[in-house]
């Protein structure tokens, strides 16, 4: 049981708690009524904003207080938000089918060979008002998409990326 030797006990059980309010999540059908679920979970949701059949994880990290989103955003299907920090999202911003956002990065035990040149790192991200995030795309652990900035499907998001901006690529790079 090495990874409650790592984790502990309160951390277990935080795990099984979120689990089974992911388990209810999954099963809500209908947008509005997710937005409701996640609200009574401590979120931050505002009003029009789409929550399609989306997933999180490490919610027993950083909770579902760790998600703010704004008003008017959509969120597509097959999304998946790291909740082991905070995630914003503000007003009438746009996450496409199976985009990540990624919170943290862990290789493994404490004890794994690559810890040393991959230490673990969680950091939040922001992805600001109006902008657009392209289907496939991946936002890693503390980047922040300015303002009306659009991130092209199956880019690859490193660093962060100016109001107004498009970017596409692995990594993703400016291209307009």
């Amino acid at each position: 049981m090495k990874a409650l030797g790592e984790v502990g006990p309160r951390r277990v059980m935080r795990f099984l708690w979120t689990s089974l309010l992911l388990t209810v999540f999954r099963r809500l059908w209908l947008p509005p009524v997710r937005a409701v679920f996640l609200r009574a979970c401590g979120a931050s949701v505002g009003p029009e904003t789409v929550l399609h059949r989306l997933s999180f994880i490490n919610v027993d990290r950083g909770g579902f207080r760790a998600l703010r989103v704004g008003s008017h955003c959509f969120i597509g299907d097959e999304v998946l938000i790291d909740l082991a920090a905070p995630v914003v999202l503000e007003d009438h911003a746009t996450i496409a089918v199976r985009a990540m956002i990624l919170t943290h990065l862990n290789v493994g035990f404490r004890d794994h060979p690559l810890q040393a040149r991959h230490p673990s790192k969680t950091a939040g991200v922001t992805i600001g008002r109006g902008s657009f995030v392209g289907a496939g795309a991946t936002i890693l652990a503390g980047v922040t998409v300015g303002p009306e900035a659009f991130v092209g499907a199956g880019a690859l998001v490193n660093r962060d990326v100016a109001s107004k901006t498009t970017v596409a690529g692995v990594p993703a790079r400016a291209i307009g």
